[in-house]
């Protein structure tokens, strides 16, 4: 199927800018049942995956060993900004760990945050690794090696015994088998694999919706990394990023990823969601996401409200003078109305 024009970005009455992309959203049977573009465009999960890579080490029971916050098991499943807060925590983690700083697999790096990367290089000037934004992610893993009693130096190999386990966790709950997930390695050095967003948006709505995990263990592990999600949701992005938004609504469980994966799921609703933007373009989620939300009837107002005033219509020069407007132009299709068949079987 072809892509959707998703969003486009008007400067003096002149389309600069057009993105295209692909949407899919699932019902509990793992059906789609709205979409745009291919619901089963298959591309890399990138950070949307973390949470479902948290999870054999919470259900393994890391938590109670380290003796983890609900911040810092939203830290877990971060793409944080290291911003300050973000910093005071990850040192939390690492001395509860006794991580070696340098076993980070991941790059030194400084704070994404702007203003908290200024502070950092005025104080410190060098580059960390813990400073990383996915810098959680392989402490959690980490804990969960060491408590495994597993090699702490290969952890981020993709044969590893616990990168295998990630690996079940997400055939497990996308639905995609093992065989179908195509390999990668992500930005911070992880495993990472390939899959239809309709396989993402199912995995989704079970993280919200746990009582579609048949497994007892897997189904504790993602009802306490989710309520530390909803608990903490500054921890999982940071200021103004649109996880983090979404996650202050106790009914939507969200999180995205690089090159302009989007994944959310609705608890009362019922519904899977994620979507993919072709050009790798994060700045368009927030608007992406309002006009889903407003298509499908989205009750919450306070929800729609804090999207519009994050993310705004309006473009921006660099003195904040209005020069443009972006406008998403999607219209969601019914499953019904497309002959489209789910690849996915009845619950």
């Amino acid at each position: 199927m072809l892509d959707a024009l998703l969003l486009t970005e008007f400067r003096g009455g002149v389309m600069e800018s057009a993105h295209r992309g692909h949407i899919s959203i699932v019902n509990e049977k793992g059906k789609v049942v709205y979409f745009a573009g291919d619901p089963h465009f298959k591309t890399f999960t990138r950070s949307a995956a973390k949470p479902l890579q948290a999870i054999p080490g919470i259900r393994a029971g890391i938590q109670e060993k380290y003796g983890f916050t609900s911040e810092e098991i939203a830290l877990m499943v971060s793409s944080h900004r290291s911003e300050d807060f973000h910093q005071r925590v990850l040192m939390q983690m690492k001395n509860k760990i006794g991580v070696d700083e340098t076993g980070l697999v991941c790059a030194p790096s400084y704070p994404l945050h702007e203003e908290s990367r200024t502070e950092y290089i005025k104080k410190e000037g060098h580059k960390r690794r813990i400073l990383h934004n996915c810098s959680g992610k392989h402490m959690g893993v980490l804990a969960y090696t060491k408590l495994k009693g597993a090699d702490a130096s290969t952890y981020a190999d993709p044969l590893h015994p616990v990168q295998q386990e990630i690996k079940e966790v997400i055939s497990q709950l996308t639905e995609v088998s093992q065989e179908e997930l195509s390999p990668g390695t992500d930005g911070c050095g992880f495993p990472v694999y390939a899959l239809p967003i309709s396989g993402m948006a199912r995995a989704f709505l079970k993280l919200a919706c746990p009582d579609l995990i048949a497994d007892e263990s897997t189904r504790q592990a993602a009802q306490l990394i989710t309520a530390a999600m909803n608990t903490a949701p500054e921890m999982v992005g940071g200021t103004g990023r649109v996880d983090t938004v979404l996650l202050q609504d106790s009914n939507i469980v969200a999180k995205g990823g690089f090159q302009g994966v989007f994944c959310f799921a609705l608890r009362e609703e019922r519904l899977g969601i994620s979507f993919k933007v072709l050009d790798g373009s994060e700045e368009e989620w927030g608007l992406i996401t309002a006009s889903i939300l407003e298509q499908i009837g989205y009750r919450n107002q306070a929800t729609l409200n804090a999207l519009r005033k994050q993310f705004s219509q309006d473009i921006r020069n660099d003195a904040g003078t209005v020069v443009g407007t972006a406008q998403p132009v999607f219209v969601l299709q019914h499953e019904n109305s497309s002959g489209l068949e789910p690849s996915f079987k009845d619950q």
